[in-house]
């Protein structure tokens, strides 16, 4: 039997035909949308930082948001991709989008909540775990890529009419050793 090695085109096809669920597509547009608000509050925060004396103490904390935000765009990216591209839900970035609060982003702290709502719904994560070639959640296999012919395998199982017979190997007795002296335990007595 002749193994198709795998094929990356054949995964992305087969989720080519299928619409992403709409809590998916309002969870790109969401993270899309809070990568632009953090990408513009962070810059802002750091430049009204900048401008205070204590600017060089506190940058580091106003440029949170800005990092924050490039992994947002990234992570929507990655969802509006068609094909579909493997990916994880992203519940990190959701955490961190409620953490952007104590910056005073409230908006980025909605999106976060409302992600980890959508991302506990069964059909997004069904979504995810067919796109990921798991198992789907409602019991129904989703066909698993095919492992690669270059991959040695084990050896190949041969019927036992056709294997050779094996040979018994006596198993040595071991050695007998000589007989020690017994000691006998002395009487202790108190005085």
């Amino acid at each position: 039997m002749k193994v198709k090695p795998f094929q990356e085109k054949d995964m992305n096809t087969q989720f080519k035909d299928q619409p992403k669920p709409t809590l998916v597509s309002v969870i790109a547009w969401m993270t899309l949308a809070s990568g632009v608000v953090n990408l513009f509050w962070g810059v802002a925060a750091s430049g009204t930082v900048l401008a205070t004396i204590v600017g060089i103490i506190c940058t580091p904390f106003t440029i949170l948001p800005t990092v924050l935000g490039v992994f947002e765009l990234i992570y929507a990216a990655k969802l509006f991709s068609n094909p579909a591209q493997p990916v994880q839900p992203s519940t990190n970035i959701a955490v961190f989008e409620i953490a952007c609060v104590l910056t005073g982003n409230v908006f980025a702290m909605v999106v976060g909540i409302l992600a980890l709502v959508f991302y506990n719904d069964t059909v997004v994560k069904d979504y995810f775990a067919r796109l990921n070639g798991a198992l789907a959640l409602n019991g129904e296999e989703v066909s698993a890529p095919a492992m690669p012919a270059s991959i040695p395998t084990l050896d190949p199982v041969v019927p036992e009419s056709e294997a050779a017979p094996l040979e018994e190997s006596p198993i040595p007795e071991p050695e007998a050793t000589p007989d020690k002296p017994k000691r006998t335990p002395r009487k202790i007595t108190k005085k």
